[in-house]
């Protein structure tokens, strides 16, 4: 297997900025209230669980970072344009590919699969670029 190096601060950097993104996207100002309803809970289910989901989104945010720097590695890619492309590819397949379930077996509407996947696209696009062009 190949040893890929690892720069942590670029690591946390990418997750910081995927928290950042994920706290505008979920916000008020965007997409909270039809996520709210195309997920099906109330206001106070939400917030009551909220402390709890932002510190898995956190973990979940550091598991992705980590493993799509070993992607972009793998895949030799430099260049933004590389990054980016590897990046796309990983969310297509492995994102989209899971999201695609909320609609075709738990019959949420497509809008709430949208929302969630436009979240980890910008999300993990950021990373991508962050992880490929600070090495």
């Amino acid at each position: 297997m190949q040893d890929i190096p690892i720069n942590w601060w670029a690591l946390l950097a990418a997750v910081v900025v995927s928290f950042v993104i994920g706290g505008v996207w979920y916000s008020p100002a965007l997409f909270v209230k039809p996520w709210i309803a195309g997920a099906g809970v109330d206001k106070a289910a939400f917030d009551k669980g909220l402390p709890r989901a932002l510190i898995v989104d956190l973990v979940a945010s550091l598991i992705m970072a980590f493993v799509l720097v070993h992607a972009i590695r793998y895949a030799g890619a430099v260049s933004l344009g590389a990054g980016l492309f590897v990046t796309f590819w990983n969310w297509l397949g492995f994102v989209v590919a899971v999201l695609v379930g909320q609609v075709t077996h738990e019959h949420k509407p497509v809008s709430f699969f949208a929302i969630n996947a436009g979240y980890r696209f910008v999300a993990m696009m950021a990373m991508g670029a962050i992880l490929t062009l600070w090495a």
